[in-house]
């Protein structure tokens, strides 16, 4: 059955009771701690009263919470993630409508987190036997599965990682600064920055640099021992990736405990998230080292946000530069909320953020009217497109293929796109909008974020049937998709 929309506010009630039970208070008792009458924080919890903004502060203090755990960004995601997972086949018996995915997001989120959790697991779980069951059908003799079938099925180590970047909205704040007392205490200069960082190891760390040959660290980038103080990079590195390997190292030896505290988040479940996302971590230090942030914003505004002059001017390359503006959320100093996602060929999707509001999907193959896969056919070539999703949002995307600087003769070097986007409204801020007519209804691509979420029944594209829209199939008559309705004459 189609999942209803509704246009429900947003309601705090049930985190409010959330909080409060989880601290093991009584209505009375939270009431006292308030300043309010029981009665007025029950009609609260009940959301038939709003939550005061003073009420928040004092909530939030109260329990050691930010304030940010009462923004409603993470709920909707939540309900986007939710709403695709009941879009699965296997629910189509259910009577659920978007109110009720909404009510249990919002009443109980950790109830939520857990379907979604049990959900992947169990995609995990059918991906695992069509595989074993396509290498039976081949007649291929199964290998011991012991630990690999348990990773599979276990938290996707990447995926949560991704979530705790959403989270935080891409900003470490800790870490910016870090960045800047850098620059400070090494006296770095923009125009001798790998230098600068070689000597700042030396004298700070007594950590000596080495260029390694390719035949004797094959396969290798980077290595640190630090027994020996060296870091060793591979001669395969142009300067920039050399520079940026300094930065993640030294964002390692000097703010580890910095990102040991953020990785204890519980939502990383296991030691592979932790260690990944301590990786992020560094890399994201790198690239506030490599492109400082109040620099880099203010030429990012000057220049329009043109990725080109941008790269050339803090000598980074496409994707550094894409990923620096995803990142610029300092609050009373923020760029363009853009978001930012890498594919591959194969389109599985390795990155992605979102700041722009637009939603990817988590568990199924995300739209193929995106000029992120056309990337493909121009490689090199920056794609622009104008699109506008099935519930009404409009966005300027601009897409690119990327390829891998590093390897010999012999070494692949895999493509894969990024793509780079904003709503409409801040399209003008970008070069890339001069000579498109964003008011224009019919230069927009009509997207999605998955074919079953996505209403449109008129795509030639369309792979699977819409929960959304009856699926009606007349085997007289074929229109442009088998799942679109065809007209009665």
């Amino acid at each position: 059955m189609p999942l209803r929309q509704s246009a429900e506010a947003p309601r705090f009630g049930a985190k409010v009771r959330a909080l409060r039970r989880r601290e093991n208070l009584s209505q009375v008792q939270l009431a006292e701690r308030l300043g309010v009458s029981p009665s007025y924080l029950n009609l609260i919890e009940n959301n038939r009263r709003p939550l005061p903004a003073n009420l928040l502060i004092k909530l939030a203090q109260s329990f050691g919470v930010d304030v940010n755990a009462f923004a409603t960004d993470e709920d909707s995601r939540l309900v986007a993630d939710l709403t695709e997972a009941f879009a699965d086949p296997m629910f189509e018996e259910q009577d659920l409508t978007s109110v009720d995915v909404r009510e249990m997001a919002v009443a109980s989120p950790a109830a939520a987190r857990a379907v979604i959790s049990l959900y992947h697991a169990y995609q995990s779980a059918r991906a695992t036997a069509d595989n074993l069951s396509s290498r039976l059908t081949d007649g291929e003799e199964l290998a011991p599965i012991d630990g690999v079938a348990q990773q599979t099925l276990s938290h996707i180590p990447s995926e949560e990682v991704s979530d705790l970047v959403q989270r935080h909205s891409n900003h470490f704040p800790e870490l910016e600064a870090g960045a800047e007392e850098l620059w400070a205490r090494g006296k770095l200069q923009p125009d001798d920055l790998y230098p600068g960082l070689v000597r700042f190891l030396e004298r700070e760390h007594g950590i000596h640099v080495q260029i390694a040959r390719w035949g004797s660290e094959r396969g290798v980038l980077r290595r640190f021992d630090p027994d020996k103080k060296v870091l060793a990079l591979s001669e395969l590195l142009p300067t920039r990736s050399r520079t940026f390997q300094l930065a993640h190292q030294l964002g390692l030896l000097r703010f580890g405990p910095v990102m040991d505290r953020i990785v204890l988040d519980p939502r990383l479940t296991t030691d592979e998230s932790r260690a990944l996302a301590k990786v992020a971590l560094s890399n994201y230090f790198a690239g506030a080292v490599m492109m400082p942030y109040a620099s880099f914003l203010d030429a990012a505004k000057a220049e329009r946000y043109d990725i080109d002059v941008l790269g050339r001017r803090f000598r980074v390359g496409f994707e550094q530069v894409c990923h620096r503006l995803t990142t610029l959320r300092r609050p009373g100093a923020e760029g363009v909320p853009f978001h930012m996602i890498r594919i591959d060929v194969a389109g599985n999707i390795s990155k992605r953020f979102s700041a722009s509001g637009i939603r990817f999907a988590r568990f199924s193959g995300a739209c193929p009217r995106w000029n992120i896969f056309s990337a493909f056919l121009t490689p090199g070539m920056i794609r622009i497109q104008v699109s506008r999703m099935s519930d009404g949002p409009m966005y300027f995307c601009i897409a690119r293929t990327i390829q891998k600087d590093s390897g010999g003769y012999h070494a692949q070097h895999p493509v894969q796109a990024i793509g780079l986007g904003c709503q409409v409204e801040h399209a003008r801020e970008l070069v890339y909008s001069d000579g498109i007519d964003l008011d224009n209804p019919d230069t927009c691509v009509p997207v999605g974020v998955t074919c079953r979420l996505c209403e449109r029944t008129d795509c030639e594209q369309r792979a699977l049937p819409s929960i959304k829209v009856p699926l009606r199939v007349d085997e007289n008559v074929r229109g442009v998709s088998l799942y679109a309705p065809v007209p009665r004459p």
